[in-house]
């Protein structure tokens, strides 16, 4: 039997298989309203046969998006907007829906990759951005301004409006975006954090206020919802953020009542030093899974249906997560399940395309036609 197509229990949602689609920014919503492209793309997901899906990094502040393209949930008509989108796929999808809410600090007002993915600055549409400390991501940048307190008050009461407002249009689960050089990561780094205040310095300081927010956002969410967390595992440069700082923070988490992790890695830093190739984060996602006994995604160049199944029969994860991978095959779970001998679920109007010679794809299904 396939160990990537059985189910498993995340907290209080059940999965039917460990394939996870993760986050990936569409930079398609309008002055943060998602719109009908969300539809059709996360439509076209719903329908993948995966255990999961989590939807796009979601702005809880408009100036906490990264780009003007990308979805807001900070305002009643965002709300309105996000809520049609998922309650017109889920009418024909019962996939579970998850939401990745973030902050996008220093890294925010850039322009979309197609538009070269740079800073855009004020005077061409942008706005001003502000961090853990007055350090630019980019030396050729605007300086940055520190959050003070009555900001980090400010982002803190917006992780919570929108975590209320994802609990209102009826996601199933909230993965909040501690990874990739964007706020709450900007915060544990020492590369970007160097405040000198009680959020800065000791690595217990620089998780302080990463773990307010999880504990805010825990607290106005109810049981039967899932809340995760998505890191970077490592920096991948001297003196930043470490794999064995990562276990810390999980366990304190953890504590919080976390049910997963999702292990990426690097976006600090135009410095780091990634060592890309297939399966290059997994060893993350194994140190941290052993390191906290979190429930744990592993993410990045996994692309084949014998990796994904190696990941979860060795151990070194309980979840694979696709993003790119599955935006150029949106069936990739259907053909993993062709390659590994296991089933996946299909929408009924599909059932006929099962091909021949493997009849019991699609579980026990009948088709007719005149």
């Amino acid at each position: 039997m396939s160990q990537l197509f059985t189910p498993i229990q995340l907290g209080p949602l059940k999965l039917a298989n460990r394939i996870i689609i993760a986050p990936m920014c569409q930079y398609m919503a309008e002055d943060g309203l998602a719109t009908d492209w969300h539809t059709i793309h996360l439509g076209q997901m719903a329908l993948s046969g995966a255990g999961l899906l989590i939807i796009e990094a979601t702005g809880v502040e408009a100036i906490g998006r990264i780009t003007n393209g990308c979805v807001g949930l900070y305002s009643d008509a965002h709300e309105a907007a996000l809520k049609k989108v998922i309650d017109s796929v889920r009418q024909y999808s019962s996939m579970p829906i998850m939401i990745q809410l973030g902050h996008a600090g220093r890294k925010a007002s850039s322009y979309r990759p197609w538009e070269g993915g740079q800073v855009q600055l004020p005077k061409d549409g942008g706005w001003l951005v502000a961090g853990p400390s007055a350090i630019p991501q980019l030396p050729n940048e605007p300086v940055p301004r520190a959050f003070d307190h009555s900001d980090l008050k400010r982002i803190r009461e917006a992780f919570v409006d929108a975590a209320k407002r994802s609990v209102r249009i009826g996601f199933d689960g909230i993965e909040l975006h501690s990874a990739h050089g964007y706020l709450l990561h900007q915060f544990l780094s020492p590369i970007s954090n160097q405040r000198t205040d009680e959020y800065g310095g000791s690595l217990e300081n620089r998780m302080r206020f990463p773990l307010e927010v999880f504990k805010a956002v825990r607290e106005v969410t109810p049981a039967t919802m899932c809340l995760g967390l998505r890191i970077s595992g490592t920096d991948w440069m001297e003196g930043g953020w470490t794999a064995e700082d990562s276990i810390v923070f999980g366990r304190a988490i953890k504590a919080l009542g976390c049910d997963f992790i999702d292990v990426s890695s690097g976006g600090v830093s135009p410095k780091q030093q990634i060592p890309l190739g297939p399966k290059y984060q997994v060893p993350l996602a194994d140190q941290i899974k052993k390191g906290t006994g979190l429930l744990t995604m592993a993410v990045g160049l996994i692309t084949t249906p014998q990796e994904a199944e190696g990941i979860i029969a060795n151990g070194e994860a309980d979840m694979v997560a696709l993003a790119r991978g599955m935006l150029f095959d949106p069936r990739w779970p259907w053909h993993a399940a062709a390659e590994l001998g296991a089933q996946v679920q299909v929408a009924k109007p599909y059932w006929r395309s099962q091909p021949r010679g493997l009849s019991t794809l699609f579980g026990d299904i009948t088709t007719g036609g005149r």
